[in-house]
């Protein structure tokens, strides 16, 4: 994602939250697999 600007970005939608959320450096090397915006919503999936 080397030179990419912000506004081309890729985005995701929570299943909980329903908001979109933007990749970040510190899921570069697991965005397939990241799949809720925030730990928050991640523990909420289980209730």
């Amino acid at each position: 994602m080397k030179g990419v600007k912000k506004q081309n970005l890729p985005v995701k939608i929570c299943p909980v939250c329903k908001l979109s959320f933007a990749w970040r450096k510190k899921w570069e090397r697991n965005w397939n697999d990241v799949i809720y915006c925030s730990v928050k919503c991640r523990n909420k999936k289980q209730s």
